[in-house]
């Protein structure tokens, strides 16, 4: 039960900024926060990671929706065996549901966060998603062995 309360928390995390976003800035204005290293910037993008399958709405619903589903498949059949791989599960279940509401709502993803030494902006959700691919990866390369043991 606490794995969906977490989800539901990344995913309100994720709408609540892009709505703050969307409601102070207009798109393509951008705020200092931290001089020139970080600023808050409002873009919306039609695609997926760096923009990639622009203009492909269909496809990224189809892709993200089934994701989700076999996330959440995974979530819920090895509940409770491995704390790595259900937290990995929980950031990428809960960030691709975030950027699903945006994409079936508005058609394309809000992004805001903006740093100098990373080109792409991105929000929230694509944190969640990346980090949880990253526990993921380092489940499979070194999680499973651990649990042979």
């Amino acid at each position: 039960m606490i794995e969906y309360i977490l989800i539901a928390a990344i995913i309100g995390a994720d709408q609540l900024s892009k709505y703050a976003i969307r409601a102070l800035l207009s798109e393509g204005e951008s705020i200092r926060v931290l001089g020139s290293f970080f600023r808050l910037t409002y873009i919306r993008n039609d695609g997926a990671a760096f923009s990639s399958f622009s203009g492909q709405r269909t496809l990224l619903l189809v892709f993200t929706t089934a994701a989700i589903l076999v996330t959440l498949f995974f979530l819920w059949k090895e509940r409770g065996k491995n704390r790595l791989f259900t937290a990995s599960l929980i950031l990428i279940a809960g960030g691709g549901i975030g950027n699903l509401i945006d994409r079936a709502l508005f058609g394309e993803v809000t992004d805001m966060l903006d740093f100098s030494f990373f080109p792409p902006i991105f929000n929230v959700a694509d944190i969640a998603v990346c980090v949880g691919a990253g526990l993921l990866l380092l489940y499979v390369l070194i999680g499973e062995r651990y649990e042979r043991k």
